[in-house]
């Protein structure tokens, strides 16, 4: 069992960026949701109310995070913190510290999407003022991630991909991509739904362990095109996660693994790296995290 792919999305909801390696944090793979877009009442947006949010490519150098889109030229936002007052942002119910980017980058988003752009701004996580994750699912310990939905890692497998869409074609549907589920690390591995019996993922040898923490509920992102921000079929693949009811316990329709760090922080993780996993305990003195 191994890494198949690694996937870091610098601002939350536009484009992710294949990597062969990144360093790990506590908060997540380097450089992952360190940027989101707000709206003028500061609250966060993502492809559920704007799916052309998929067609704006993200890349990294050296010293700038860079747009991109097929209506305008490249822009460039220096990676050094901007300088300027801090806003109180909110992502769900968390409200988090950020400091706002240049008015050009409302600019350029407006003229890349047209008007469904107004009134977008682009924010930078404040790192000094930390964001926890809930603890209901930490077993007494303590998390903190950045702009992310609510964890610092998602992990998928391919075994549960190639299930799905085994399922999806089964339904007359067309298979779907792994790049509809948005994961930071794809392990490649023959068994489905094996990710949901693990508590602990590591690198063999030494260097790094994730603990599995919470089943991944999926929303209507899950349907949206990444790359033409089409939706070829409104209701998949999420029926269809649904009727495979993966979760008994859980309601809604469920795929991959929200993860934090247990070890390693600062240790790199690359594609190619082989894993051990350590099953999770189910019985009547197992603490069962994900079935509350």
């Amino acid at each position: 069992m191994q890494i198949a792919q690694l996937n870091i999305y610098p601002v939350k909801s536009l484009k992710g960026i294949s990597v062969k390696q990144s360093v790990l944090e506590a908060h997540g793979l380097a450089w992952d949701r360190r940027w989101m877009l707000v709206d003028a009442h500061q609250r966060f947006v993502t492809q559920r109310q704007l799916p052309a949010l998929a067609t704006v490519g993200v890349a990294l150098t050296n010293e700038h995070l860079v747009l991109s889109h097929p209506n305008v030229e490249p822009l460039s936002v220096p990676l050094a913190a901007p300088e300027g007052n801090l806003r109180l942002v909110s992502v769900w119910n968390d409200h988090c510290k950020a400091l706002p980017e240049g008015e050009e980058v409302s600019r350029w988003l407006e003229a890349a999407l047209g008007e469904q752009a107004q009134g977008l701004s682009l924010v930078r996580f404040a790192t000094e003022f930390p964001r926890a994750v809930e603890e209901d699912f930490l077993d007494g310990g303590a998390a903190h991630t950045y702009f992310a939905d609510g964890y610092p890692f998602l992990v998928t497998t391919t075994g549960s991909l190639d299930a799905l869409n085994q399922a999806l074609v089964a339904g007359g549907q067309t298979p779907v991509p792994m790049n509809r589920f948005r994961p930071n690390i794809v392990v490649e591995n023959d068994e489905a739904w094996a990710e949901d019996r693990w508590a602990t993922l590591s690198k063999q040898g030494g260097g790094f362990q994730l603990a599995l923490r919470k089943p991944c509920q999926r929303c209507k992102i899950t349907t949206i095109d990444q790359q033409t921000a089409n939706v070829p079929e409104p209701a998949e693949p999420l029926k269809t996660l649904l009727a495979l009811n993966t979760q008994p316990t859980l309601k809604g329709a469920h795929f991959g693994q929200n993860a934090t760090l247990l070890s390693g922080d600062g240790s790199v993780i690359a594609v190619g790296d082989s894993l051990a996993a350590v099953p999770r305990l189910f019985g009547r003195n197992a603490k069962t995290s994900y079935a509350r």
